[in-house]
């Protein structure tokens, strides 16, 4: 039965009660039903878009009748299953976050495989495994206890380009095998380690705010579009650290290093510029003229002490 047909027959309908012990009613759904669009075949028409938010629920078995629907906010729940999801093939937006799922497995992601867009932050999820997503092109996943991310693999994931893990309990960049990335979002995890960098051959942004990093190898010259690199608030303390840097020079045109302790010792925005001289931007300041003109002079200097004495 289609949207037209049930929601004409639910007035009157004793079963279709507001939802009752976390139970979803189709009341309650013709109640968050927005966004009259043509169906499929362009005779019909239906709602696509369902906001069901901050509703007390605990099982959405009632939406699967419902698939037209493209857009779907389940955000502040309880939910645990979200396998009612899979007979809503033309989906292309889901929210859930603030919710209980705890494991992927079982969950209908292969199935919706016009989804382009899944926000999953702030749920209970610790792995990835058998997460794919063959049309996302935006995965959230902020706020869970995720340690690590072997499911995350180009074969399942072809099109993301936006990738958000803040707040999770990852220690190292391994296991993110997405030629196709260009954001990456890493910040309030605990990592030590970058490794596994040179496969993100397309990445742009990459955000390592607040994490435990004393060092930049695993910086890798297969980034050929690194363009902004935030590593505030680790622990880079030497300036040997940073030579890293000089692998991905050529593109990189922001760099915020505040609140690590090598900024408290060092003039450290000359030694970034002798590394990195096309850069524009140092944490949140322009690159001035003079800076400019200070490193060029510095460098001069560098070469003229390293050439043997005759």
């Amino acid at each position: 039965m289609g949207e037209d047909a049930v929601l004409s027959a639910m007035e009157g309908d004793e079963d279709n009660e507001m939802e009752q012990d976390g139970h979803l009613t189709k009341e309650k759904i013709s109640q968050g039903l927005s966004l009259l669009c043509k169906t499929g075949n362009g005779l019909g028409h239906a709602f696509v878009k369902l906001d069901i938010k901050d509703s007390g629920l605990n099982d959405i078995a009632a939406i699967s009748s419902f698939i037209h629907i493209r857009f779907v906010d389940v955000s502040n729940n309880q939910l645990t299953d979200l396998s009612p999801l899979a007979s809503l093939t033309q989906l292309l937006w889901l929210k859930v976050d603030n919710n209980a799922v705890a494991s992927v497995k079982g969950q209908p992601f292969a199935k919706l495989t016009y989804l382009q867009w899944l926000s999953m932050a702030v749920n209970r999820l610790i792995d990835l495994d058998s997460l794919a997503g063959p049309a996302l092109e935006s995965l959230n996943l902020t706020g869970n206890g995720i340690h690590r991310l072997n499911g995350l693999q180009s074969g399942c994931f072809a099109n993301l380009v936006t990738l958000e893990l803040r707040g999770n309990q990852l220690d190292t960049t391994d296991g993110i095998n997405l030629p196709n990335l260009r954001r990456l979002y890493l910040a309030q995890n605990v990592i030590k380690r970058l490794e596994g960098l040179g496969r993100l051959e397309r990445l742009t942004t990459l955000h390592l705010r607040d994490n435990q990093l004393n060092t930049l190898e695993g910086l890798s010259p297969n980034m050929k579009c690194l363009q902004y690199l935030n590593i505030r608030g680790n622990a880079i303390s030497e300036e040997s650290a940073l030579r890293c840097l000089g692998l991905v020079s050529s593109t990189l045109r922001a760099l915020v290093l505040s609140e690590n302790p090598l900024v408290e010792t060092t003039n450290y925005r000359l030694t970034v510029l002798l590394l990195l001289p096309q850069l524009e931007r140092i944490d949140k300041d322009t690159v001035s003229a003079e800076e400019r003109a200070e490193a060029m002079e510095r460098k001069k200097e560098l070469k003229e002490e390293e050439r043997p004495e005759t």
